[in-house]
């Protein structure tokens, strides 16, 4: 048996993914077990999991793939803090510690956290972007594909691409630290008010409702964009090379002002700010592709790194770019990372062959997290006195609760293994009926706590997408933008059409106006029988019940808490919110009859936005 253990930590979200003679039998965020959002700490819950569900004991372990080489990534940060001196120096105070504690010698760290490891086990160290590649092609239905990367930053590359074919990719071009469309946009994040590594996608979510008039500005000072797509940033605008903040006092005199205060009050500018830096990487990553498309000659692309989480700037690249098709990474961050090593190590280090079909299962639509049976939520529900009515099967509990959607009611929704990546997928998500005209301020300000300005995404039935979208091809992992439909969209009077910014936010904008953005757009999750038969059966009946098979999916959270993993937290975000019902497999909860739940935080205070 070959049992290879994929980590990534330390950074930003830790993650542990295990392979097992060349299968994929689970990954998992560290946070969806500590409740920590963007845990970084090391993963010993997430590994806990997946050698439960892998049915094997860290005696088994064959290999350990840790998903960078920690030795690059510290002579790095010794050269930028070296270039910055004697600026640099406070940032060598705070980093030291960590590095010479855990960080540096990776190997050590590990037998320390997990004593009972096979002492016998092989390490592996791939690059950090090589995880990354290894993440984005060979998960992917692909015999041969190119693949882009794209991040903050590994040791040293931020953008990287090559070819790969069978169980072998090749490294072409990398693009290296300070230079960085993943550290250009944090850095608009921090200066419009928003937790960078987190709050990037706030941003994206922003743009629509701003003008694009900062482009030239960025790239008259900020970016160096040449015709292939490669790049370089004027650091005289920057302070993260070595130091703690993204900007500095040239980049906000640039922009006319300082960063705005988080949660204070959004203006025209942060909307226009977040619009322009959105239209820069969309046209960066367009220049990218099409130069990858002509040097390989190859018809299929491969994404992942963080910036890959960018489903506007992927649906772009999708539509106007040169491929015929794309595939992303569905965890493309540094939790992918973790899976990414494992697969390096048993395609490319152990050199077992590829068979694309069978690859294109490997990912299993990314449900590798934890799953409870019926057995355990009775269990729960029966323990703690919750009130419940239990159907035949989930298949009968779904078509029930497509008919709670139909009538305008909100629902959790808990089924199958939880989601390996950032998008709730149908295992753990909140849903909503689109055709509904508050739905998005109401799931926004009363269920998710968040600011009102976020669009929902819809789930479809995948052959129905090119009903309702200019798409039609797998989009199953939430990673494409794409526009609604032509004849869904509702004219906009003169009037309506002189809105700016958030007033644009209340405009009906097609039939379907709970996930129409206001630029006519929408994030899909295309969803088949094969991939989760009990969320593709609640999507068709709310079709035979309302002529639409498309659905409101949200993450099952609130604003700053990690998707729900088990029933308990499930139903205590259920209970703090103005869901009105939560389906836990085959079980369904009304709210109207549930015991009063025993809280002292005012959930609807705590996050309260301007």
């Amino acid at each position: 048996m070959t049992a290879i253990l994929g980590i990534s930590c330390y950074y930003h979200d830790a993650a542990a993914a295990l392979i097992k003679d060349g299968e994929i039998v689970a990954a998992a965020q560290e946070e969806r077990f500590t409740r920590k959002k963007h845990d970084a700490s090391f993963p010993h819950n997430a590994i806990d999991f997946v050698l439960r569900a892998g049915k094997i004991g860290l005696e088994d372990v064959t290999h350990v793939a840790f998903y960078d080489k920690s030795f690059l990534k510290f002579e790095r940060l010794l050269e930028s803090i070296l270039s910055a001196s004697p600026g640099g120096i406070r940032l060598w105070l705070t980093a030291m510690p960590s590095w010479l504690d855990h960080k540096l010698l990776i190997k050590r760290t590990v037998y320390k956290q997990l004593e009972e490891l096979n002492p016998r086990a092989e390490f592996i160290f791939p690059e950090h972007h090589e995880s990354h590649a290894a993440a984005a092609f060979y998960p992917s239905p692909y015999q041969a594909a190119a693949f882009l990367t794209i991040d903050g930053v590994g040791e040293w590359a931020t953008t990287s691409w090559g070819t790969a074919d069978g169980n072998r990719f090749h490294m072409k071009q990398e693009i290296r630290f300070p230079h960085s469309l993943g550290m250009l946009y944090s850095a608009f994040t921090y200066y419009t008010g928003f937790k960078v590594n987190s709050g990037e996608y706030k941003v994206m979510g922003l743009a629509p409702y701003g003008e694009p008039t900062y482009v030239q500005k960025i790239y008259d000072n900020l970016i160096d964009v040449k015709e292939d797509g490669s790049f370089r940033l004027n650091m005289d605008y920057f302070g993260y090379a070595a130091g703690f903040r993204m900007t500095n006092s040239k980049f906000h005199d640039l922009f006319g002002g300082p960063p705005r205060k988080p949660e204070s009050m959004l203006t025209q500018r942060e909307m226009d700010l977040a619009r322009s830096v959105q239209v820069v990487i969309e046209e960066c990553m367009l220049k990218l592709g099409n130069h990858i498309h002509r040097t390989t000659g190859l018809d299929h692309l491969c994404l992942s790194g963080g910036v890959a989480l960018n489903c506007v700037a992927n649906g772009i690249l999708l539509r106007e770019g040169n491929f015929k098709d794309i595939w992303i990474q569905p965890a493309a961050g540094d939790a992918g990372s973790a899976l990414g090593a494992a697969l390096l190590t048993w395609f490319r280090v152990l050199d077992n062959p590829r068979e694309p079909a069978r690859a294109a299962r490997l990912q299993k639509a990314s449900y590798l997290g934890p799953e409870y049976s019926r057995d355990e939520i009775k269990t729960y529900l029966e323990q703690n006195q919750i009130p419940y009515t239990e159907y035949a099967d989930n298949l009968e509990a779904a078509r029930t609760a497509a008919k709670h959607l139909s009538e305008d009611k909100v629902v959790g929704w808990f089924s199958g293994p939880m989601e390996f990546g950032p998008r709730a997928l149908g295992a753990r998500s909140i849903l909503g009926d689109p055709r509904s005209d508050n739905a998005q301020s109401v799931m926004n300000l009363k269920i998710k706590f968040r600011e009102s300005f976020r669009p929902f995404a819809p789930s479809v039935l995948r052959e129905d997408v090119g009903q309702y979208f200019d798409h039609n091809s797998d989009s199953h992992y939430m990673l494409i933008v794409a526009p609604v439909k032509k004849e869904l969209r509702r004219e906009m009077s003169a009037d309506e059409q002189k809105l700016f910014g958030i007033e644009k936010l209340n405009v009906k904008r097609s039939t379907l106006p709970s996930i129409t953005h206001v630029d006519y757009s929408a994030r899909i999750q295309t969803v088949t029988q094969e991939n989760h038969p009990a969320y593709y059966e609640l999507i068709k009946e709310f079709k035979k019940l309302t002529g639409y098979g498309v659905v409101i999916n949200t993450s099952f959270n609130v604003r700053g808490e990690p998707i729900v993993c088990t029933p308990a937290e499930a139903y205590t975000c259920f209970m703090r919110t103005h869901m009105d019902y939560l389906v836990l497999e085959n079980f369904i909860l009304d709210k109207t009859v549930q015991p009063e739940m025993k809280d002292d935080v005012d959930w609807q205070k705590e996050f309260e936005l301007d």
